[in-house]
């Protein structure tokens, strides 16, 4: 299965700025674009670790039923995480799509 397999296969199931709008207090918006892209803006929050370093999000978000949003910036790479999330025992797990659809605020460190 290539890159493209993925991308084929959205599972996106909510719309990033509704995501925005309604998350429960404990989610975490996961941008898992490379660091650069992040620096160039991300949702107010939101935690990086790029979809390359997917294997590592344990260091960061260790609670397995932790709600997280995943998004990047077309909504590809996403879809590619949230597969390996679910895939590593994450059970709240949503790709919301790409940044390139959010229509708020974005932070820059």
């Amino acid at each position: 299965m290539g890159f493209f397999d993925f991308a084929k296969r959205d599972e996106r199931t909510e719309n990033i700025n509704e995501a925005v709008r309604n998350h429960p207090k404990d989610a975490v918006f996961l941008d898992v674009r490379n660091a650069q892209e992040y620096a160039m803006g991300h949702i107010p929050g939101s935690v990086n670790v790029p979809v390359m370093a997917i294997t590592r999000v344990g260091a960061k978000i260790p609670q397995k039923d932790t709600p997280l949003y995943v998004y990047c910036q077309s909504g590809a790479r996403s879809n590619k995480a949230v597969r390996y999330l679910r895939d590593a025992g994450y059970t709240n797990v949503t790709n919301v799509g790409g940044l390139n659809s959010y229509r708020g605020p974005l932070e820059k460190p």
